[in-house]
Order: C-alpha cells, then structure tokens, then sequence
C-alpha cells in the first residue's frame, strides 16, 4: 500500500490533515472531512469521555503536569516507575489532543466542551480558573495554545510569559527556582502557544519579537545541541514521539518551523538529515521512545511500529523544508 493510502486508512483526526497538507485536496472535501472529527472515530470518542463537570479525569494531580515531576519520575527505580506512571489523561492533556486532531473550535461539540472547562475547571496550583493558567511557562504555553485555538481570552498569560522570556530566548519552567538559561521543553510549549495566538489574534509586535527570538534560540543550538559544548542536550531529543505532551524532540520542533513558515534554515539541516535518515524502506516513521503513562486510548501500534502520526508530520516537514525558498 502506498504510504499516503495508508495514511488515508485511519481515523477522520489524521486524513484530513493528510487531504489538507500532503495531497492538496480542494477546500469543500478536506472542511467536509474535518467535520467528521467531531463525530466519529477518535475526537468522538474523546469527547464523550469528558464529564459533565467539564473535567477529564479529575483524579490526575496537576502536579504531573510539570517537568518537575516527570524528571523526578524517571529518576526513579524501574521497579517503583511502574506504580507510579504519569497519567495523560486530565482536561489539559485531553483539550490538546482536541486541538491535534483538528476539532473545529466553532463547531457546537467544541462549544460545548470549552464551556464545561471555563466554568468548571480550575489549576490545583492555587485554584486559578483554567483559561487563567498558573504560574509554569510550559503550562501556561500549552493553556494560551488551547484558549486561542478555541477562542478564550488569554492575553493575560501572553503578558506574563513575555516578561518572563531570559536573555538566551528560552523560557524555563524551572525560573521561579534559579534557572537562568532556557530549556527546550519549555520553549517549544511556549513557542507553539505565542504561534496559536498570533495566528488567532491581531497579534503585535512584542509577541511576534518574542516568538521569533525563542525560534532563534533552537535554531542557534541547530535544533538539539548544547550552545556551549555543541554536544547532543539529550539523547531523547532525536527519537520521535507522538503524542508529544510537554517534551521536545527534533520532530516537534521541526513541525513548529513548518508551522510558523520559517525559511529553511542551514542550523536545521542536521535535523532535516536526523528525519529523512528514520524513514523506512516504505516510507514510514516509526513511533520512538513513547511517554510513559496512562492515555485514554492508543493511536498507534506500538513502539517501533510504523506510526501515522509520526509518518504524517515528518512527510509534511520534508515537504515544507524542500519546497521553501531558503533564507538568506
């Protein structure tokens, strides 16, 4: 079977996607496809698993949100990780895989759904409202992604985040205890939710200056290695994963510049090589270093099976990074 056919054999979230990036299908069939999101296959079935309270799995500290805790996790014993998985399945989590598959934010399923977070749902940080945010960059990047994609006001928390941008570009989530470089967990958070609310909003100046310094600081470390030393920041980094949750790979951040219309970049070429290098004898990406934890539902088959999401966003990379006309 041919690797766009493939792509085309699977749920609404991914085909429309696929008709809209890869085969240039005409508007009337990829909006008619996108409309199947909300009723069947896997945005339906996410849907249905909110709780009238607007909460997907209340029972999920929000604690495990947060970078903090999940390196503190991985830290552990093998045998103690395993009685004590991340889960990934709270409203926050579940709001962006809505948002991955395309749900359409006007649409009355997503009403709906939004209306139940914004009056119901709060952070366990301090009882902030869930559109508020907390006090995280990289939650507060992923909350101003959701409520611009889904049109809830989040010019508070793009204030905030922009005064909290450090001299190197980054953004760290671990600032409020001393960090003063960026990390690119925190950045690529940031940079997807700066992204979402430019292309929601009118913008302005001081956001789109912000985005583009935090894209510089991946582009000056060639998009996975330390600035100083030029080594690899983590091995991790070059495995792709979907979904992706709060870690960077080269993958996401490479979707992020094809998302953005970055030029073509010559600190990206080392990454470029990194994707073209992982393709199979059949076109297909792999799914890498899945994130550990509970999810409602697989989207794939398995690690170091060939992976849809994974062979969809590197195809449409490529094809941005080969068809751009470069920078100077």
């Amino acid at each position: 079977m041919d690797v766009v056919e493939w792509l085309l054999d699977s749920d609404a979230a991914i085909r429309w996607q696929v008709m809209r990036d890869l085969t240039d299908g005409s508007e009337n069939d990829v909006t008619a496809e996108n409309a199947r999101v909300a009723t069947e296959g896997w945005g339906a079935r996410l849907l249905a698993l909110q709780r009238q309270d607007g909460h997907w799995d209340k029972s999920v500290p929000a604690r495990l949100t947060s970078a903090e805790a999940i390196s503190w996790w991985k830290s552990l014993p093998p045998e103690r990780q395993g009685t004590l998985l991340p889960e990934w399945t709270s409203t926050a989590w579940s709001l962006m895989l809505l948002q991955a598959f395309g749900l359409d934010p006007a649409g009355v399923e997503a009403r709906q759904a939004v209306r139940r977070v914004r009056e119901h749902v709060a952070w366990e940080h301090d009882g902030e409202p869930f559109f508020a945010g907390e006090v995280e960059p990289c939650i507060n990047g992923k909350v101003v992604a959701l409520g611009a994609y889904f049109g809830e006001a989040v010019h508070g928390i793009v204030d905030r985040l922009l005064g909290e941008q450090m001299s190197d570009g980054g953004w760290n989530c671990e600032q409020e205890n001393g960090s003063t470089r960026g990390s690119f967990h925190s950045t690529i958070d940031v940079l997807d939710g700066l992204l979402e609310y430019e292309r929601a909003t009118v913008g302005s100046p001081l956001v789109s200056a912000a985005r583009l310094r935090g894209q510089e600081y991946l582009l000056e470390r060639r998009m996975l290695r330390r600035l100083s030393t030029g080594d690899v920041i983590d091995s991790a980094f070059t495995q792709f994963s979907y979904p992706t949750y709060w870690h960077y790979d080269v993958l996401r951040g490479l979707d992020y510049m094809r998302a953005a219309s970055a030029a073509p970049d010559v600190r990206m070429a080392e990454a470029i090589d990194l994707v073209e290098s992982k393709r199979d004898a059949e076109g297909r990406w792999p799914l890498e270093n899945p994130h550990p934890g509970r999810m409602h539902f697989t989207m794939d088959e398995g690690e170091g099976r060939p992976s849809r999401w994974n062979t969809l966003r590197a195809m449409c990379v490529l094809r941005w990074y080969q068809q751009t006309p470069r920078s100077s």
